[in-house]
């Protein structure tokens, strides 16, 4: 049986986590990008089905590529962070469903029904966006997850052929603790949670 995390971890991961929109000037290597893929890649899935891709742009000329499809109060933050994620979705997800899910053939499922793909990829690209930035605050890095952008021209730039396409971005680094606003207030148990 698995044990309850203690308060520090508890804390890294939610209480005292923030969306971070600056983030200082140090750089994210290889081995910890690495890192971060390899945790978050076991949370779960529908059929274990994994659609989502990770494009991960460190270069100034890779930032420079995704820069007009930003909205205007993203572009200047999401050029200055160390690493920037397009979390696509892969449509021919269900290709890999014989390897990925072999207690019985689902690819069938999947290939006569476009809305059923359309609905599981944006759902489980979705958990696998928000297992990334969990990964990324257990190694010891912030993010700053963002929707202002043009998703056509993400598309247009990055996957041409149509086989992705974009659902969301986050941005990664080291948060800068001086540009943090106020923390925003949640719904209390009450208002958010009905127990039946």
């Amino acid at each position: 049986m698995s044990t309850i995390l203690n308060d520090a971890a508890l804390d890294q991961l939610f209480r005292n986590a923030r969306s971070f929109s600056n983030f200082l000037p140090q750089t994210i290597d290889d081995d910890t990008i690495k890192a971060l893929y390899d945790l978050l890649k076991w949370g779960p899935t529908a059929f274990n089905a994994q659609p989502a891709r990770y494009l991960v742009l460190r270069t100034p000329e890779a930032k420079q590529r995704l820069a007009p499809a930003l909205s205007e109060k993203n572009r200047a933050k999401t050029v200055a962070a160390p690493a920037t994620v397009i979390i696509a979705q892969d449509k021919r997800f269900f290709d890999e469903l014989p390897q990925q899910f072999p207690a019985y053939d689902a690819k069938p499922l999947f290939e006569a029904n476009p809305a059923l793909v359309d609905a599981t990829a944006t759902r489980n690209s979705s958990l696998q966006g928000a297992y990334l930035i969990l990964a990324a605050r257990a190694l010891g890095l912030d993010a700053g997850p963002l929707s202002g952008f043009d998703a056509a021209a993400v598309n247009q730039e990055f996957f041409p052929d149509g086989e992705h396409n974009v659902n969301f971005i986050v941005n990664l680094g080291y948060g800068d603790p001086t540009s943090l606003f106020a923390r925003g207030p949640r719904l209390g148990f009450e208002q958010a949670v009905t127990l039946l």
